[in-house]
């Protein structure tokens, strides 16, 4: 890791501070407007990431033409800006009194179960829609919760944002140093979110993900099996504008199922990732396709079988 510099930190969180002081004080209508600025901004000056997210596109959707690929990376851009302005907007603006203003639930009847039982449950999301509002509007309506998280290198930024998460009550489980609360929070029946479409590098299980072969943590589906926690895929879509999103639960799977399959590791990680795969599939701008999803190859003697 390469050595911080203290004052760099500092004066990048002020920067970030000022700048969410700013997008909180302007009518949301200019604040929208000014994210829709900084994403045509970014898609002109940010070579690099608008070359990957147009790779990633035409291995997904090898139906489009370059038109097309290209109005889905111009979106992936605006639609990222407008989570940024989202982030800032929601403390503010969701209350338990009207958090169906902003919010709508559709096919969660699986999660709630889920949610009301004893048993421990992993709700999987992926880096689309806003993976944020449900952990809000969950604290909103009164469920306790649990979301592994990644520390930010920065400490400054990771105490703000990290406040930012746990104002509606969700706690914040750092993502490597943790396993001790980790493990008690589950074998007490504990409610866990994580993001689950990361490169999991050599070490990760491949399995399909929009027609390629993608590594894939296995620490879901050994977490579930081992704790018997009921599984849900959910999605957070944005649906209109400004700031309306759907909590829609796509697949709930439970390890009990797999519990004679040899398998079960890779068939349960295939699994939530297909389900990840239909929620993508129906608003594809809302997905982070500018990071590289399928930056670790599969061995040779996976590549040449079908997907």
């Amino acid at each position: 890791m390469k050595p911080r510099k203290p004052i760099v930190d500092y004066l990048v969180y002020l920067v970030v501070r000022c700048l969410v002081a700013l997008l909180q004080v302007l009518p949301p209508m200019w604040a929208f407007g000014f994210a829709e600025l900084l994403a045509t901004l970014a898609y002109r000056i940010d070579k690099r990431h608008r070359l990957i997210a147009a790779e990633n596109l035409r291995f997904a959707f090898p139906e489009l033409d370059a038109d097309g690929v290209d109005r889905l990376v111009r979106g992936c851009y605006r639609h990222f800006l407008f989570v940024v302005v989202e982030l800032a907007l929601l403390p503010r603006k969701l209350h338990s009194e009207h958090w169906r203003t902003y919010g709508s639930l559709v096919t969660i009847r699986p999660a709630m179960n889920a949610f009301l039982k004893p048993r421990p449950v992993l709700t999987v999301c992926a880096h689309f829609g806003n993976w944020e509002f449900a952990g809000f509007a969950l604290g909103k309506v009164g469920f306790r919760s649990y979301a592994i998280a990644r520390v930010l290198d920065n400490p400054h930024l990771e105490r703000y944002l990290k406040q930012f998460r746990q104002a509606t009550g969700q706690t914040i489980i750092a993502k490597k140093d943790d396993f001790d609360r980790l493990n008690a929070i589950m074998q007490d029946g504990g409610k866990i979110a994580t993001l689950a479409d990361q490169d999991a590098g050599k070490k990760g299980v491949f399995v399909p993900f929009f027609g390629r072969l993608a590594s894939a943590h296995k620490a879901v589906a050994l977490m579930a099996i081992e704790y018997d926690a009921i599984l849900v895929v959910v999605g957070t879509p944005r649906v209109r504008e400004p700031m309306v999103f759907e909590i829609t639960c796509e697949e709930e799977i439970d390890p009990r199922d797999y519990a004679a399959r040899p398998d079960a590791v890779k068939a349960i990680t295939a699994r939530y990732h297909a389900a990840l795969e239909r929620l993508i599939r129906r608003h594809p701008e809302q997905y982070f396709w500018l990071h590289r999803r399928w930056k670790t190859p599969p061995p040779l003697s996976l590549k040449s079988r079908t997907l």
